[in-house]
């Protein structure tokens, strides 16, 4: 909601609209902190029940990447109720319903609303203890960068749209974004993150960007050790790009240093525009083998993918 004004003078109001951060945070008690988030799209794979999963997944992240613990969820629905069969919304709600059980929260509800497209979403509610939250900035120099999902999952759906997606890439791609950040998020108590985001619609490189910036320091990646999704390279060879990823592209690149061993093929892909993508965790460096040996066991395309390093001229370094 970067388009509303940032004025609360609640002192409860931990993190609100004046934060570029995943949800907000309300303080309840002096243990209990509300966090609160909504999300919803048009469909990006064409199995109903998969497309309800994924919409799950991708709203309960926010609460993940805040340290949170998901309690309760709202149905968003909007569907062409006369255009198309009620055995497809069905099987999205179903989807939906199995992959917030999964994450041991309950949907209570719900709204819908007759529209020629259809979008689904959800509005979930977590909780937090008040000390406890992570936000999207924090980031230290010296930290490490880590990558707990492979990205390209914008490059894939525009690529399942237009026919050119293989059923193995397609698999591949359905499992990561079905994957709740649950597992990951766990990992994350044994150790202390300085700052934590998911990445979705601005890529990696715009959530890098804004923890980077948020936190007064720039960022080196190592592209090469940036996990893909199975067909992504090859795909984006064909030029097989969402037009999300050009206009996050636009939008960075003044403030990005690439090596020129960098292709224009390789940057789009670092900006492709996720849906339930990984965490991005900025953590000390004597935490990472700790988290890595536990991460490890729930989630194989964990990566460190850079670090973090003082102010300089440029936001982000990617080599």
């Amino acid at each position: 909601m970067r388009f509303l004004p940032a004025e609360s003078h609640d002192p409860n109001l931990l993190v609100g609209i004046d934060n570029t951060d995943d949800g907000s945070v309300y303080k309840l008690t002096d243990d209990i902190a509300l966090i609160q988030s909504l999300d919803f799209f048009t469909p990006i794979v064409d199995d109903p029940y998969k497309f309800g999963q994924i919409a799950a997944a991708n709203a309960l992240s926010d609460i993940y990447a805040m340290g949170g613990e998901p309690k309760t969820a709202l149905n968003i629905v909007a569907y062409p109720i006369e255009k198309l069969k009620h055995e497809i919304l069905a099987n999205i709600l179903q989807g939906a319903r199995d992959k917030v059980n999964e994450a041991d929260a309950q949907i209570v509800g719900g709204h819908s609303i007759d529209d020629e497209e259809p979008k689904f979403g959800l509005s979930v509610t977590g909780i937090v203890h008040p000390d406890k939250f992570y936000k999207n900035i924090g980031a230290k120099p010296g930290d490490v960068l880590i990558l707990t999902k492979p990205i390209g999952a914008g490059i894939l759906t525009t690529a399942l749209k237009r026919g050119q997606l293989t059923a193995d890439e397609n698999e591949q791609m359905t499992h990561f974004l079905t994957t709740l950040n649950k597992y990951a998020a766990e990992c994350l108590r044994n150790v202390h993150p300085h700052a934590v985001t998911d990445v979705t619609g601005f890529g990696l490189l715009g959530h890098a960007y804004e923890m980077a910036h948020g936190s007064n320091v720039s960022f080196t990646i190592e592209q090469k050790n940036v996990p893909l999704l199975r067909g992504t390279k090859k795909l984006a060879n064909e030029n097989t790009f969402p037009a999300g990823a050009q206009a996050n592209y636009k939008w960075l690149k003044d403030a990005i240093s690439f090596s020129e061993t960098i292709s224009h093929v390789e940057k789009l892909i670092l900006c492709d525009p996720m849906t339930s993508g990984g965490l991005l965790i900025s953590l000390p460096e004597e935490d990472v083998q700790k988290f890595m040996t536990h991460v490890k066991r729930v989630a194989n395309e964990v990566t460190v993918i850079g670090e973090v390093i003082e102010r300089k001229e440029q936001t982000i370094y990617v080599k």
